[in-house]
């Protein structure tokens, strides 16, 4: 079973900032379908009581990270190697959810979690004010 790992979460105050990581060693173990397919890498988030969201995404290899609005110019995903990291930084208190990361191949334009296969168990950020 392919399973993603999520760590870093945590309780801050607002402005503060956090860093997420996400373990992605496990999709080594998925074949690839051809020489040069790549993974869309992200990072959704679900508020107590709304629905999951995706803030930030990446592509395996070398990708050009693209944001939800609502945290443009204060998240930043990256990946280096096994590892997915989400920089949070100016953060509120309406970004207090549960992290989780996904893995998923043919993603499209938005950050729709119905293109994601693979994902975490969530790892909870509290901003208080």
């Amino acid at each position: 079973q392919v399973r993603l790992v999520e760590s870093g979460g945590g309780s801050v105050q607002t402005g503060g900032s956090l860093r997420l990581a996400c373990d992605v060693s496990a999709l080594k173990d998925v074949p690839s379908r051809y020489s040069g397919d790549f993974w869309c890498l992200a990072w959704f988030r679900q508020a107590p009581g709304k629905g999951r969201k995706g803030v930030a995404r990446t592509y395996s290899g070398n990708g050009v990270p693209s944001y939800d609005d609502s945290v443009k110019g204060r998240f930043a995903i990256s990946q280096d190697g096994n590892a997915l990291f989400l920089q949070m930084s100016t953060l509120k208190p309406d970004d207090t959810a549960t992290y989780t990361c996904a893995a998923g191949r043919d993603c499209s334009a938005d950050i729709d979690e119905n293109d994601y296969k693979y994902w975490g168990q969530g790892t909870q950020v509290t901003v208080s004010s």
